[in-house]
């Protein structure tokens, strides 16, 4: 049994409560208890509150977690007790998607991640009060000091590198840089159109720039598109123009139109500015989830142009989270330049200042550092 701090989610509504939760068994075969160093906090976690009744509560949420293995379970997990890992999403490893290096498109990717709850490992994650939680979102939960998780969602790395900041590269800057290198492979040379700067955005900024394309970030809040242009990108402020002065705007300074254009709004009227500022055979992806019908304009999609959702940035995280620290350690994608740390203690803190926008990626600080 093992009794740790973790930030509960009661309901929809509600705050988040520091509470005592209990572990009551270790791990099964083929997962691992990891001590969480940090972990980030996504917008995925915060939608929770706009889907109420899909996602059971109470859970402890966040998947965006890095720390240190304390215990495995089985022999065949792959990776032993002191191995720093970074934390990603889950997936089944057997359907036809996993075996096809599709992760992120697994058939049971929803069941696995955002709705599963009460299955099989309900029982033995419990409140204080022996009170069932909903466990393993994302396959983690690890808002908290321990994660208990499937081996499949870990991916080692190197013990001296900083582990309580490289959480968020299992989810939102995974999924950036993975639509500009897997989704899009982007070339030298190429340009791409990013709409809304923040942590996936800023992510795709990066990959971009790393990957000698131009780079366009579009954005409605001064300080982001300071923070874009430091990355690289050429900035233009969204609510500066009408509609077709903004797609002209993109279309000239991308020589004639963006050949990539990657959306992280949601928001209708922008996705088809970025159709409308693509070049023939041009392909918008989308990152955000969609809550009402997508009104396509006449001609969007002419001339070769294509529209495609983007899950997880298409990547295999063993795969691309060593490609993105190797990119940091040589200065090219300095992705640490958008966190600012909390204590768990203070999530609640971070959630404000992520909705308010004042930070591009809140790490939540079990051992109650901060800044």
């Amino acid at each position: 049994m093992v009794r740790f701090g973790a930030a509960v989610l009661r309901s929809y509504e509600s705050p988040f409560t520091v509470e005592e939760v209990i572990l009551s068994a270790g791990p099964a075969d083929g997962e691992i208890l990891v001590r969480i160093a940090g972990c980030g906090m996504c917008r995925t976690d915060l939608t929770v509150r706009r889907s109420a009744g899909r996602s059971p509560l109470p859970a402890v949420l966040g998947h965006e977690g890095a720390g240190v293995v304390v215990e495995t379970g089985g022999p065949d997990t792959g990776l032993s007790v002191g191995d720093h890992v970074v934390l990603s999403f889950d997936s089944c490893g057997h359907c036809r998607n996993c075996r096809g290096a599709a992760p992120a498109y697994c058939d049971s990717f929803a069941s696995l991640n955002l709705f599963g709850g009460r299955g099989e490992h309900a029982a033995r994650f419990t409140d204080a009060a022996g009170g069932a939680l909903a466990p393993r979102w994302f396959g983690q939960s690890s808002f908290a000091e321990y994660a208990m998780v499937p081996a499949r969602n870990a991916v080692r790395v190197d013990p001296s590198l900083p582990v309580e900041l490289l959480g968020p590269l299992g989810c939102g800057f995974l999924t950036g840089a993975g639509a500009v290198f897997n989704s899009f492979g982007v070339r030298p040379g190429d340009s791409i159109a990013v709409f809304g700067a923040g942590a996936v955005g800023l992510a795709a900024v990066m990959a971009a720039t790393a990957a000698g394309a131009v780079a366009v970030a579009v954005d409605r809040h001064p300080g982001r598109l300071a923070l874009a242009e430091r990355l690289g990108a050429i900035p233009l402020h969204a609510a500066a123009a009408d509609p077709p002065d903004l797609t002209g705007r993109v279309q000239r300074l991308t020589d004639g139109g963006a050949q990539y254009a990657l959306d992280t709004t949601g928001s209708a009227h922008l996705i088809n500015t970025a159709l409308r500022a693509l070049r023939p055979t041009g392909h918008l992806g989308l990152v955000a989830r969609l809550h009402a019908a997508l009104p396509l304009e006449p001609g969007s999609l002419d001339r070769g142009r294509r529209i495609s959702h983007i899950c997880e940035g298409d990547a295999v995280p063993g795969l691309l989270i060593p490609r993105l620290i190797g990119l940091w350690q040589a200065g090219r994608f300095p992705f640490d330049q958008l966190i600012r740390t909390y204590p768990l203690a203070a999530i609640n803190e971070a959630e404000r200042d992520c909705d308010a926008g004042r930070v591009v990626k809140p790490v939540l600080l079990p051992d109650g550092r901060g800044r």
